[in-house]
């Protein structure tokens, strides 16, 4: 498919699902209309992937019914399925020439009781309190780079807002939450585009393993730290993880099985969740906050009420903003017996994507759905952080992010708009949607 075969306005009614594909370019840029008709025809929508096909889930009721039968839909999502061959024995060779650890399935690719051990044991390190915590420390962030923003815009050019203020803002935020040197933001940012590289593109072997050599240059550093952090303790997130115990006293009566195992967790398992931290906090939440800033300069009227009352406007801009972008667009599930979804028979291996983006737009759930309304009092539904066991482990920290973000924008701008330059640009992913770029002219709010 060619940019051209999809209509400069495209919509429900005006798109054919025929043309659809996961890994199309031009598809990927407006998503949304297909989902919207698959909503309408075809539920689950069988999509054509290399070495098989994926049934995407839309409709709000039965992502709900993925994410929470467990037992039904499981986590152990064979993410080797789309591997060639060629990819795998390099992969084996690269990790084996390079001194890289083991890439352990923990909590995004385990169900219970693995997946019980995982989160009880990172709830021990990433608390209510180190969140919390950080608040002083990302409101000045914040107050930094729109200072730098306004700097940037005195001449009355516009600035791009992506690397400017939202790549930034979390990324020199989950770095102090994992106490992360200044001088290492940079190694940290690459870091995290590495581990999203191939999640949800169709990107070449060399292009893969260019990535995966990131990821190991990532794992020996935090194993470097980690190993320094039992012999000099610090009041941070790597201590608590290397410190974390289950205590079956504080367990629920549906988690203290008598196959749960409490055993600490190894370096390689707590690589594996640093590594998950750092995108479930950084990544994502880039793509959320762009994604606010443009609804914002859309809607004039939102922009002011925001600006009349930034602590009473900025949780509803926050969630509207997740919802409609929903930077996560879905998450992967495996079938383990046959069933039956919205009419559609699935059967045991077939492979599922219960789709959050769709979800966040149904117009069942949501009136108007794809309208900017902080405002609408569904917007608390929104999926955008997923539901259940698996529950975005990030959500807190993002939201505090957003919420700051929200609040400091509204009280030191003035105006806000986009450049006529925009081309509105998404990076090329099925999974993980984010604008490229958004050029804004601002002014300082005492202009």
């Amino acid at each position: 498919m060619t940019d051209e075969t999809i209509a400069p306005n495209p919509t429900a009614d005006t798109v054919d699902l025929a043309d659809f594909g996961l890994f199309d370019p031009a598809v990927q840029q407006c998503p949304h209309v297909y989902y919207a008709r698959m909503q309408q025809d075809a539920p689950v929508f069988q999509a054509a992937i290399p070495g098989g096909s994926l049934h995407l889930i839309t409709r709000h009721e039965d992502v709900l019914e993925v994410v929470r039968d467990t037992e039904t839909f499981s986590s152990r999502f064979d993410t080797s399925g789309g591997i060639s061959s060629e990819l795998a024995t390099r992969m084996k060779e690269l990790y084996e020439t390079e001194g890289g650890y083991d890439r352990i399935g923990t909590m995004l690719t385990v169900d219970p009781p693995d997946h019980t051990r995982y989160r009880r044991l990172v709830a021990k390190a990433f608390t209510p309190k180190v969140i919390n915590d950080l608040e002083p420390a990302i409101r000045a962030i914040t107050a930094g780079l729109i200072d730098d923003l306004l700097d940037r815009a005195a001449a009355g050019d516009p600035v791009e807002f992506v690397e400017t203020f939202a790549v930034p803002l979390p990324v020199t935020a989950i770095a102090k939450a994992l106490n992360v040197p200044d001088d290492r933001l940079a190694d940290f940012k690459r870091w995290s585009d590495a581990s999203i590289a191939g999640i949800g593109t169709n990107i070449s072997i060399d292009e893969r393993l260019d990535a995966e050599r990131e990821i190991i240059e990532f794992q020996k550093y935090f194993a470097e730290q980690l190993g320094l952090r039992r012999t000099e303790p610090q009041d941070d997130i790597l201590t608590n993880l290397l410190n974390a115990r289950i205590d079956r006293e504080d367990l629920d009566l549906d988690e203290a099985l008598e196959d749960l195992n409490d055993d600490p967790l190894t370096i390689a398992e707590m690589l594996s969740i640093i590594q998950q931290l750092l995108v479930a906090g950084n990544e994502t939440t880039t793509k959320f906050l762009t994604e606010m800033m443009r609804n914002l300069c859309d809607t004039p009227d939102e922009w002011a009420a925001l600006k009349a009352d930034p602590v009473g406007r900025a949780r509803g801009v926050v969630d509207e903003s997740l919802r409609l972008a929903t930077p996560t667009q879905g998450m992967f599930r495996i079938v383990t017996r046959d069933c039956e979804i919205a009419g559609t028979q699935l059967r045991a291996g077939d492979r599922v994507v219960a789709m959050f983006a769709a979800a966040n737009r149904d117009p069942s759930v949501f009136e108007d759905p794809d309208a900017f309304c902080p405002a609408r009092e569904e917007a608390k539904d929104h999926l955008a952080f997923g539901k259940g066991i698996h529950y975005c482990l990030g959500a807190a920290l993002s939201r505090l992010e957003g919420k700051i973000a929200a609040e400091e924008l509204g009280r030191r701008l003035g105006t806000i708009a986009l450049d006529s330059s925009n081309t509105f640009d998404y990076h090329p992913s099925f999974m993980l949607r984010g604008l490229k770029r958004l050029d804004v002219h601002v002014t300082p709010a005492d202009s």
